[in-house]
C-alpha cells in the first residue's frame, strides 16, 4: 500500500488527486488489475467526477452544502462539524478503479477528487494496487 498527504486550505474543498494516483499505479508495475483509493477520515471523502470545467467542483460543493448545511440547530454533535460527517457519508471513503495496460480507466472528463469537508487540515490518502 502507498500513501500520500493532502493539505487542504478551506473548510470545503475538492482537490484533484488523479495525477498522484496515476503516479502510484505507474510505479507499481501492474499492467492489469484494480486500484483502490481510500480516505481514512470521517469528515473527508473521495469521488470521481468531471475535472475539465472548474464550475463542476463549485456546483458539487454548493449542492452538498444545500443537502447538509453547516450548524443547523438540530445537530447534536458537539464538535460542530455534523455537516462534514454527512457530506463524507454521502460520497464515501473509497473508490475502486480498473487498471488496463498500465493505465487508469477513466472517462474523458473524469478525475479523482479528495473531498475536504472540515478543513483546513492535513489528510492522508491510501492507495492499494492489486494485480488482476
Amino acid at each position: 500500500m502507498d500513501s500520500f498527504v493532502v493539505r487542504t486550505r478551506s473548510r470545503n474543498e475538492l482537490i484533484d488527486i488523479t495525477q498522484e494516483v496515476k503516479r502510484i499505479v505507474s510505479g507499481s508495475g501492474v499492467r492489469n488489475g484494480l486500484v483502490t483509493v481510500f480516505v481514512p477520515h470521517t469528515t473527508a471523502a473521495v469521488t470521481i467526477n468531471e475535472n475539465a470545467d472548474p464550475s463542476v467542483v463549485h456546483d458539487l460543493l454548493t449542492g452538498l452544502s444545500d443537502l447538509a448545511p453547516a450548524n443547523l440547530p438540530k445537530y447534536r454533535h458537539a464538535e460542530g462539524n455534523s455537516d462534514a460527517h454527512i457530506k463524507a457519508s454521502l460520497l464515501g471513503a473509497s473508490e475502486t478503479l480498473i487498471i488496463s495496460e498500465g493505465n487508469l480507466v477513466l472517462g474523458t472528463w473524469q478525475g479523482i477528487y479528495f473531498c475536504e469537508f472540515d478543513g483546513p487540515r492535513t489528510r492522508s490518502v491510501h492507495v492499494q494496487v492489486i494485480k488482476g
